[in-house]
């Protein structure tokens, strides 16, 4: 049933009265991307918050993302449309582990993904996104030992990178760890030529298929500079959105997931809905928020990883 509210309209004057940013990320639904005042993917928007003079930043995103955001601006009002957007990738890294997995070696240079928590970031050295991680890496002194949590198959394709060995934490994305090798195979049988586009977080089956193996926004570039008209596109179907914005002509082909659907969507960033944007808004809650002493410890390695990144 209709409420009759126009919600694209009514949370762009929100924003103005608010003084207020959104940022959102390639993985959200389209009407909320087509709302946001930036999207990109993790690197972008970190980018993104860190340099803002808005009062207000709304992300839509998941819970790390938002984090980051306050992280970065302590002083601001950092919004997330709902709490319970969180990460498969960052739950399966819980900081008491992970200490523990730290201890066992001492002086090892610790390179965190940024799909991890508050607390883990606080417990490394420097955080990476997909978008970063080999310069990151290539840049981390060579007689120390690495450890790189939490996502095991973007760490290996960073090993091959780099040529530098690394400890993984054994974590995985569900979104991107279902991809069917089997069905991807049986779309390039149907579609010859199409060029398949991958994201690092894939498991080596699905990345030994691809033509290029890169981030969201490493994909999305990808694309769109691509003399070719056909893509197989193997991460999260959110990313359609903005290739079929940027290259209408082209023809754009989810891969699907093990489970007999027909793309593969994060149900993480799918609670975020355009209705919740409008409310969190209007309400200027929930709030994203964590102790200070937390905060001050996980923005040295994100900060790191800004000055390493520039």
């Amino acid at each position: 049933m209709s409420t009759g509210v126009d919600y694209a309209q009514e949370i762009q004057e929100l924003k103005r009265s608010m003084n207020a940013v959104i940022l959102a990320h390639y993985y959200q639904e389209s009407e909320v991307q087509d709302v946001a005042d930036f999207v990109g993917d993790s690197l972008a928007l970190a980018q993104a918050a860190e340099r803002t003079e808005a009062d207000v930043i709304v992300f839509c995103g998941v819970h790390f993302m938002a984090e980051t955001a306050k992280i970065l601006n302590p002083a601001r009002l950092v919004l997330l449309p709902d709490l319970k957007a969180g990460c498969s990738l960052s739950d399966r890294c819980p900081p008491a582990a992970f200490k523990a997995f730290k201890d066992k070696h001492p002086g090892a240079f610790v390179v965190s993904y940024v799909n991890s928590s508050a607390a883990v970031k606080a417990m490394s050295d420097v955080i990476c996104t997909s978008s970063n991680a080999v310069k990151i890496v290539n840049q981390v002194p060579k007689d120390r030992q690495i450890l790189f949590a939490p996502d095991q198959h973007l760490g290996r394709h960073v090993m091959k990178q780099t040529g530098r060995d690394m400890v993984l934490w054994p974590g995985s994305c569900i979104v991107h760890e279902i991809f069917s090798e089997k069905k991807l195979v049986e779309l390039k049988v149907m579609h010859p030529d199409a060029e398949v586009v991958a994201h690092p977080e894939c498991e080596e089956p699905v990345l030994r298929h691809a033509d290029f193996i890169g981030s969201t926004k490493g994909i999305l570039d990808f694309v769109l500079k691509s003399p070719k008209q056909k893509f197989i596109v193997v991460t999260e179907a959110g990313i359609l959105h903005q290739m079929k914005k940027g290259a209408p002509e082209k023809t754009f082909i989810p891969a699907p997931p093990d489970n007999g659907c027909a793309c593969n969507e994060c149900p993480y960033m799918r609670l975020n809905t355009l209705e919740k944007l409008w409310k969190c808004m209007k309400e200027r809650t929930p709030e994203l928020t964590m102790p200070e002493g937390l905060r001050e410890a996980a923005r040295a390695p994100l900060q790191r990883m800004l000055e390493w990144s520039r």
